[in-house]
């Protein structure tokens, strides 16, 4: 895989991939790609994995690379008033982190990052079935129960899914069908979700106190492909108290928030938004 926990695992593969994505975007184009190229990378993300993300894209073909923080743009792309002094917070579930920001006068007051996201998801129900199934089971698999039977939060209404599904059986080695539920899929979850709320919990805590009235008026706003998990704002408006909205088409957020941020650099020259 090209990227793990949100930063480059592999840096030829990164290359590569992104050369085959800007020559997608230019194939129609008569002179050679050279585009100017805006990155979104975790808050967290140590100066050298931040210099390979540079040098990976400008390998890559990129005439100019500029980066910005992933909970900005997803608030961006949220349609988030990030250029007012009022506090606004942002919750960006990824594949590899989960980016936790409160953002006022287009600046990051505080964010967080955890290595938690949808693929610690995947494993976790991965494990489930390894452990008490014996059967082995592929990520397109645990992706596919986690979209279909997965949720956060155990309601009084919540009714109780099930899905059909076939694994390699590890003592016989033999493809073996079974059924999971949605409720044994919840308690599976139990410790990436935990971790997605301390974050949360955590990010309240810090928040200074002129902003926290902000928050506590106008929720809190989840991106990502995580928060696509069913009842994942009931689970968090049931441990912090506060509204939770999850944005519209959430998966996009953070790609269609990169492009805005480019935008508004280049006819109004924000070049606070990013991280230069």
């Amino acid at each position: 895989r090209p990227l793990k926990d949100g930063v480059i695992a592999d840096f030829q593969v990164t290359e590569k991939m992104l050369q085959h994505f800007i020559n997608k975007v230019h194939e129609n184009s008569f002179f050679p790609p050279s585009p100017r190229v805006l990155v979104c990378v975790p808050c967290k993300s140590t100066q050298v994995e931040r210099r390979a993300i540079r040098e990976s894209v400008a390998s890559a073909g990129a005439r100019v690379v500029r980066l910005i923080e992933e909970p900005m743009a997803a608030a961006i792309g949220a349609g988030l008033p990030v250029e007012q002094a009022s506090g606004s917070m942002v919750v960006d579930i990824g594949g590899g982190t989960t980016e936790i920001a409160i953002i006022s006068l287009n600046g990051v007051v505080y964010s967080e990052s955890v290595r938690v996201g949808g693929d610690r998801f995947d494993e976790a129900i991965t494990t489930h079935v390894r452990r008490n199934y014996g059967s082995l089971i592929g990520d397109a698999t645990a992706e596919r129960i986690k979209k279909e039977i997965g949720c956060a939060f155990l309601g009084d209404s919540s009714e109780l899914k099930e899905i059909d599904v076939r694994g390699r059986n590890l003592a016989e080695g033999v493809p073996r069908s079974f059924t999971l539920n949605s409720d044994e899929i919840l308690e599976a979850l139990q410790e990436p979700l935990t971790a997605v709320v301390q974050a949360v919990k955590s990010a309240l805590e810090q928040s200074p106190p002129e902003l926290a009235s902000d928050i506590a008026e106008s929720g809190l706003v989840l991106t990502g492909g995580g928060a696509l998990l069913q009842d994942l704002d009931r689970l968090l408006t049931e441990e912090t108290g506060l509204p939770v909205i999850v944005a519209d088409d959430p998966l996009s957020c953070v790609a269609r928030g990169g492009g805005k941020a480019m935008e508004l650099m280049d006819v109004n020259g924000l070049d606070m938004l990013t991280l230069e």
